[in-house]
């Protein structure tokens, strides 16, 4: 989500629109043109922020099975049938629902100082009167494991405090490092006796946000109350602690409920020849509920919904459909993309491409691909049309993204829409995910990216299967 773009020496429509159309290479003519048009539509203004604003504005935090879900499954629905996609339809998805409830900490020695903490998606909650305990630091699983083998003891009856901080890119441990004290601390640290775990918040804001996101538990394995805390206030944990004992309390009123039922939204722009052929435009819809879901992934599902509205004006339609899928659950269990897959197990072979766009609204820089290396050529070809917008990255390999992945073990070609994500982890899974950090620029440019790739993707004379290799996790 950067707030610069990169100053062009000429304007970028001029720059697109100077792109000779070839006969030659690995494109056909004809798709080479409209692939050239699509990318050229990032030049101005695109219907994409209009998207999210609507999203964000009209339904707002929408957790997988919550009242907000059930009314971005209703609005997603709306808006398909409004812009002419076809088969639109929700398709049913059993998902885990959770109630987040109060959420507050105190320090309460060796002085009183509140603390801002919010609770994991998935935490039991703590009893009513709270867990007032002793802070016992960690700077990571590894050292909690580490500090178990010396002393048994040494986190029993004790609020295990994991503090290792989240660098930007390039500056140290990142997201993916240290996500994993977040879904699996309190897992790791209840067996050992603790009593409640505190994660620094996993994301790299400097205000005082806490950060969400799912925990689990190990099956029979203990269940302790697990939050986050924001950067802040890890701070003073951390600089308290350098001076002795500290104890705090902490109240959390989260639990979960009932499981319930939530929806993968689907519509389609038809393909001209070949309308039983698929190319996936996918975002999840869900959101956490301390912001509007605006960056995490409302601007995904604004880049595919309008992706797929480009395609549909394009003069010449594609060969094949254009499949916008707006993915359930993703943030708490991932069950949208696994049940797509499973659903359409029967048409997968069919599935020529899958994008996923997840990664905020920065820049468009590119896109991961894991497919046939008969399929680079074509590839470089759109590349070479994309570079104007800074969008001819092409990184081979990882997985597409948490909803596609599932469709990997079919052989569906996976992309995932690289972006600039200098500063998405200020805002990712806090109360600061809201409409105000959206770019309209760089949405713009992202959603002609995707409507130009999955254009050539959708339009090649054959489907390219992916290579027989496990599809890995990477931003």
């Amino acid at each position: 989500m950067t707030k610069h773009v990169r100053r062009l020496a000429l304007p970028l429509s001029a720059l697109l629109l100077s792109i000779p159309i070839r006969a030659d290479g690995p494109l056909p003519v004809d798709t080479r043109a409209a692939v050239g048009a699509l990318a050229a539509r990032g030049a101005s203004p695109t219907r994409a922020v209009e998207w999210v604003r609507r999203l964000t504005d009209e339904v707002g935090a929408r957790p997988s099975g919550s009242p907000g879900d059930r009314a971005a499954i209703a609005w997603g629905q709306a808006l398909l049938r409004e812009l002419g996609f076809v088969r639109v339809r929700a398709e049913e998805v059993p998902v885990s629902v959770w109630e987040r409830g109060v959420e507050t900490a105190e320090v309460v020695a060796p002085f009183r100082q509140p603390l801002v903490v919010t609770a994991l998606g998935g935490s039991v909650g703590t009893p009513a009167e709270g867990i007032a305990a002793s802070v016992v630091r960690m700077e990571s699983l590894e050292a909690l494991e580490e500090a178990v083998k010396a002393d048994p003891d040494v986190v029993r009856g004790r609020i295990v405090f994991f503090a290792r901080r989240t660098m930007k890119a390039g500056q140290g441990p990142g997201y993916g490092a240290n996500v994993p004290m977040r879904t699996t601390g309190a897992a790791k640290a209840g067996p050992h006796g603790a009593v409640a775990v505190l994660v620094r918040s996993v994301g790299t804001s400097r205000s005082r946000f806490a950060h969400t996101g799912s925990t689990r538990y190990e099956a029979g394995g203990p269940r302790i109350p697990a939050a986050a805390v924001s950067n802040a206030d890890a701070d003073l944990l951390e600089r308290l602690l350098a001076r002795g004992p500290v104890t705090v309390r902490l109240v959390l009123g989260c639990r979960p409920l009932p499981d319930g039922t939530s929806a993968n939204v689907l519509g389609e722009v038809r393909g001209r020849e070949r309308p039983d052929e698929v190319v996936v435009l996918g975002a999840h819809l869900d959101s956490w509920d301390l912001g509007t879901g605006a960056v995490d992934d409302g601007a995904g599902c604004a880049i595919a919904i309008e992706a797929a509205r480009l395609i549909a004006e394009a003069p010449r339609r594609p060969r094949r459909t254009i499949r916008v899928v707006l993915f359930a659950n993703e943030e708490s269990g991932g069950a949208g993309g696994r049940a797509y897959a499973e659903r359409h197990a029967a048409e997968l072979p069919k599935h020529a491409a899958a994008f996923e766009a997840d990664s905020g609204t920065g820049t468009p820089l590119g896109f991961s691909w894991n497919a046939a290396g008969t399929l680079e050529p074509a590839l470089a070809a759109v590349a070479e049309l994309l570079r104007p917008l800074g969008a001819e990255g092409l990184r081979k390999g990882g997985y597409g993204g948490v909803d596609v992945a599932p469709m990997a073990p079919a052989g569906v070609p996976l992309f995932g829409l690289r972006q600039d994500s200098s500063t998405y982890f200020d805002v990712h899974h806090t109360a600061d995910d809201t409409f105000d950090k959206i770019e309209p620029a760089s949405l713009d440019r992202s959603a002609a990216a995707m409507a130009a790739m999955a254009y050539a993707l959708a339009d090649l004379p054959r489907i390219h299967a992916r290579p027989a290799e496990p599809a890995t996790e990477g931003r």
